[in-house]
């Protein structure tokens, strides 16, 4: 398992996201000119991977694994099954409410930018044909069975095939949102920076669109990583029933195969005065620049 990364720096307050102007005594406007691109390199960026060699899968670990799940991966490898790039193919599994999937995550602190290109399809190619079959970025609170925390940019099939869905699970809750994108390769953004988680997206050859900002509030630590899951229509009498669900697996069609081409991690930067909650002080289009790489 991938060590804890150091940071310094800590959350602030959760909040509220708010169309109002910035107060002159509180959050100010963060303009284009002095927003800046998070920095690559440094710990943070020893994390990232090019899935260039079978050995880089060492350093990323299975939830299964290490927090004692069964494992819903069918397979996983790296520079194997797709050359250069990292391949993952799910059982039968869900990630929503208290229900558990696949997760493959290395343990990192404080503010990061996740940052990967991931092409999902079904399993003999095209659109996955089974309901919420998605594959993506996702950061989750460690040992959070519980009261399950995390949130996630995906894209496949959710109700509709060509979907890419943005969703925040707080204690077991989850609160999906869709949007319409095309099929194919697209580059996604999970992060945290101060108060606000965000995902972005860009659809390829397209321009990077934020998805969803969120309040969190949530631990210095979190596992950054990759998901995958597929068929939620053959969880069938299970669906009200995430227990009995997450102690076996589900024999059912799964239909996903994720390929990903790169995650790199970066660190963001936001000058105290800004509030990324607030669209005022901090635009879709400064949040952007802020949370994606430069030339990206």
């Amino acid at each position: 398992m991938a060590g804890v990364l150091a940071v310094t720096g800590m959350l602030a307050a959760c909040g509220t996201a708010t169309q109002a102007q910035p107060s002159p005594t509180g959050a100010g406007v963060l303009t284009m000119q002095n927003a800046k691109p998070p920095t690559p390199g440094g710990e943070v960026g020893s994390a990232s991977s090019e899935f260039a060699d079978a050995s880089e899968l060492s350093v990323w670990s299975k939830l299964s694994d290490t927090e004692k799940d069964v494992d819903r991966i069918a397979k996983l490898d790296v520079n194997k099954t797709a050359k250069g790039a990292l391949y993952l193919e799910p059982r039968t599994s869900a990630w929503f409410d208290g229900f558990r999937g696949p997760f493959v995550y290395q343990e990192l602190a404080g503010d990061i930018v996740m940052h990967a290109r991931i092409k999902v399809e079904g399993k003999k190619g095209g659109k996955p044909r089974r309901k919420f079959s998605l594959g993506g970025l996702m950061a989750r609170v460690p040992n959070s069975y519980a009261q399950p925390t995390w949130l996630s940019v995906t894209t496949g099939t959710a109700d509709q095939p060509g979907q890419l869905e943005v969703k925040y699970t707080e204690n077991g809750s989850s609160k999906p949102q869709e949007i319409t994108v095309k099929s194919g390769w697209v580059e996604v953004v999970l992060a945290r920076v101060g108060r606000v988680a965000a995902a972005l997206y860009k659809e390829d050859g397209g321009a990077w669109k934020v998805g969803r900002r969120w309040p969190a509030q949530l631990p210095e630590v979190l596992q950054w990583g990759l998901t995958a899951y597929t068929d939620w229509d053959s969880f069938n009498t299970l669906k009200k029933d995430a227990a009995k669900a997450n102690a076996k697996l589900i024999k059912g069609t799964p239909d996903l195969k994720m390929t990903v081409d790169f995650v790199r991690f970066l660190r963001p930067e936001l000058p105290d005065y800004a509030d990324p909650l607030n669209t005022a002080s901090v635009s879709d289009e400064v949040l952007i620049k802020l949370l994606t790489p430069a030339g990206a």
